[in-house]
């Protein structure tokens, strides 16, 4: 490296967290600006742990995956009567998401995490850019990383006519700890990925770690992903208006779904789902929701600033790669720096591979949805629907 660059990131979780680690590992004075008044915070809610995921933690921090992770080592298919239709053995590892945060902010600078700094704006100038604050404060950097997520307000700015699409669907999703279902239905469901597909809809459910990070049997959580049909319009409106009457747009948090609706989800896994995982959805206290979209650009990278993660991309949650492919992002970034003594060029030298990256996950999750939520196509024999960030290898 021949120059220490200041470097400021939007947006402090995972996607953010990792490009900031490798960035301070190279050297450079990075800081992350976290628009949140606390530590973030996502009640636990399960990833697929796909190896970019894992790279920082195990690499770098030394953890083992052993210690950050649950390992499935089965896809197992039911019917509606419970009976196992399909089985393959196949390796994967689940983390949750507070888990991989706290491993990613435990190794970063928290006096260089600064919660409650929204970034604002910011103006490009040949030799930096001037990031704008909400407080109205101004800071100069050699480069701007954002990864302000799926709402991204730099996406808006930068890309305006970027592709954003609803897919037709959102996904209801919950955790439960093994010890508040039955001995059975633990055993039946925690040691395996279990999947139900029905008519225009389909259901998932792995074991994560507890809240408290524990991997050990009888202390995980079981989660569980559903995928719902919900017309676009009045209906998806309706179910996105939460308790307080507040209208959301991307997603219901833990605790804000309103209980007619919760009621519905309910009453629905007992009358349609196989009887254990019908047993999960309703010892859930607090079922969320998130909207199933696809985003897309044509560009991440303006001068001296990057879109990274789902800034970026936005891709159906099929493949589990949504994690990854931040990670993913933040590896390329790294590498593109480290290669290159300008700014300008390392993010022109990065920015095709993550477009071609972002495009093809997109694509592909785009095609598993509709199989499974449309079409009725969806084929467990088929390598398509493995958990996966690239078209290529497991």
């Amino acid at each position: 490296m021949t120059k220490r660059w200041t470097v400021a990131v939007a947006g402090g979780s995972l996607g953010g967290l990792t490009a900031a680690l490798l960035l301070r590992d190279l050297g450079h004075d990075v800081t992350i600006y976290e628009r949140s008044q606390r530590e973030l915070e996502q009640r636990g809610a399960g990833i697929g742990f796909l190896p970019d995921s894992s790279r920082y933690l195990v690499e770098r921090a030394g953890r083992s995956l052993d210690e950050i992770s649950t390992t499935t080592e089965t896809i197992r298919y039911l019917d509606r009567s419970g009976t196992t239709i399909h089985e393959q053995q196949h390796r994967y590892r689940f983390s949750s998401w507070n888990t991989v945060y706290r491993g990613l902010l435990h190794e970063f600078d928290r006096s260089r995490y600064l919660l409650g700094h929204e970034v604002a704006g910011r103006d490009e100038y040949d030799d930096r850019v001037t990031v704008h604050l909400g407080s109205g404060r101004h800071i100069d950097a050699d480069l701007l990383v954002c990864a302000d997520g799926v709402a991204s307000s730099f996406r808006q700015q930068l890309v305006p006519g970027a592709d954003h699409r609803y897919s037709g669907y959102v996904a209801w999703r919950g955790m439960v700890p093994e010890s508040q279902v039955s001995s059975a239905t633990a055993s039946r469901l925690g040691d395996a990925i279990t999947y139900y597909v029905y008519a225009n809809s389909h259901v998932l459910m792995y074991p994560i770690p507890g809240l408290d990070g524990s991997v050990t049997t009888g202390e995980r959580l079981l989660n569980f992903v559903w995928y719902r049909n919900y017309l676009d319009g009045a209906d998806l409106r309706d179910v996105l208006l939460d308790d307080t009457g507040a209208q959301r747009e991307i997603s219901l948090p833990p605790g804000t779904a309103r209980a007619e609706h919760v009621a519905e989800l309910r009453a629905t896994a007992a009358a349609r789902l196989p009887a254990a995982l019908a047993e999960v959805v309703l010892a859930v206290e607090e079922p969320f929701l998130q909207v199933v979209y696809d985003i897309e650009v044509d560009r991440m990278a303006f001068g001296r600033t990057c879109l990274i993660g789902d800034a970026g991309f936005v891709a159906r949650p099929h493949a589990a790669a949504g994690t990854a492919k931040a990670a993913a992002n933040a590896w390329a970034l790294a590498d593109a720096i480290a290669a290159h003594d300008d700014v300008r060029s390392a993010l022109a030298a990065w920015e095709p591979g993550q477009v071609a990256l972002g495009r093809q996950l997109v694509e592909r999750t785009r095609r598993l949805g509709e199989r499974s939520q449309f079409t009725s196509t969806w084929d467990p024999t088929d390598p398509d629907v493995l958990f996966r960030l690239r078209e290529e290898g497991p």
